[in-house]
């Protein structure tokens, strides 16, 4: 407990020493935490309006910016006039908030939406991102509710009203390990919400239907709905079925979508691979069909993980699905997909650790 006070301390204290108003004062926390969720809500009604409830832009990280003029300058040359934002390169202070907010900012940049890591989580195999990834390690969920309680202050301070993250293996079965899971994604869910901030989980580590029967069970235990991150090439990746089936089953609660690309592994037990958007299986026509099929109509944020040609990659994915995204918006009207991440309440949060 002491550590965290003194981490909050910390990240307080850095926002008033750089400018920015601090969050110490709890009247002042509950009022930005409604302004958020009413500039939110007003910011999605607009985005409807003028972008048929659709917006393209580039994930932040895939770019491998050195500093916040290096990303607004990437994100101009490879076409696009949005972003969604690494929040902990800004809340660990490696990156600063003011500067990258008037990096962004004068460079006419959108921020649509942020993006949390998991502290410790190594990807370097199947086998070790299944013992580290997500909000899993015991030893790291200290942390990891530390760095998201600074986060959700960071998104509110930004305006940012959505941040998504990796969960980690979901276990299909009832057990003690799931309901711990369960239980520390209700926590997490409920510390960005304080803020007026929605979370969504990224697809890819589980099947569509164990992620949607954790949504549901997550639903049961109160709290702000959670959303989905949707990446089809994660699907492929971790060999978790059918991406285009898995809109389907997991549309109601689709709130973005990261356009990426892979290719199944020839091995069992071992990682698909990431490649160039329109060089993988991923069938980009059928996907915005289906993404039409069931009216889901949401932001699309180009992801490139991997490879040297970031920038043409990226460049060659905007202009791929710029020709097919029209599909999106013949989808049948309904409420913005953002917005419903939030729209289900209750009037408990039982479960809830923080």
């Amino acid at each position: 407990m002491n550590a965290e006070r003194a981490a909050e301390s910390s990240e307080r204290g850095s926002a008033t020493n750089s400018g920015l108003p601090s969050m110490s004062e709890p009247s002042r926390a509950l009022q930005e935490s409604k302004t958020a969720k009413k500039s939110c809500e007003e910011g999605e009604d607009a985005r409807v309006k003028n972008h048929h409830g659709t917006e393209f832009g580039v994930c932040s990280w895939s770019l491998r910016p050195t500093s916040p003029r290096d990303l607004a300058a990437k994100v101009a040359t490879v076409g696009v006039n949005a972003v969604q934002l690494a929040l902990d390169p800004i809340r660990t202070g490696l990156w600063g908030e003011i500067e990258t907010v008037q990096a962004l900012r004068t460079a006419g940049i959108e921020i649509i939406s942020g993006m949390m890591a998991m502290a410790g989580e190594d990807y370097s195999s199947l086998e070790t991102i299944r013992k580290t990834g997500g909000v899993f390690p015991d030893e790291m969920w200290g942390a990891n509710i530390i760095a998201a309680r600074a986060n959700a202050r960071l998104a509110r301070r930004l305006g940012i009203c959505m941040v998504t993250f990796h969960a980690g293996f979901i276990p299909h079965e009832e057990g003690d390990e799931r309901a711990e899971l369960l239980d520390r994604l209700r926590s997490l869910a409920d510390v960005f919400d304080d803020c007026g901030v929605r979370v969504a989980l990224e697809t890819g580590q589980e099947n569509a239907e164990t992620l949607l029967d954790a949504l549901r069970e997550l639903d049961r235990m109160g709290g702000a709905q959670i959303g989905i991150n949707f990446d089809p090439a994660n699907m492929i990746l971790y060999g978790m079925g059918d991406p285009i089936e898995a809109v389907g089953t997991l549309a109601d609660r689709i709130v973005q979508i990261h356009i990426k690309d892979a290719r199944p592994t020839t091995k069992h037990g071992t990682w698909g691979t990431e490649v160039a958007v329109g060089s993988g299986t991923v069938d980009w026509s059928m996907f915005f069909d289906a993404l039409a099929k069931h009216a889901v109509r949401c932001d699309c944020l180009i992801e490139r993980e991997s490879g040297e040609r970031r920038e043409a990659d990226i460049t060659t994915a905007r202009k791929l699905i710029e020709k097919i995204a029209w599909k999106m918006p013949t989808a049948k009207p309904r409420r913005s997909a953002r917005a419903a991440a939030t729209s289900v309440r209750t009037t408990t949060r039982a479960g809830k650790r923080r």
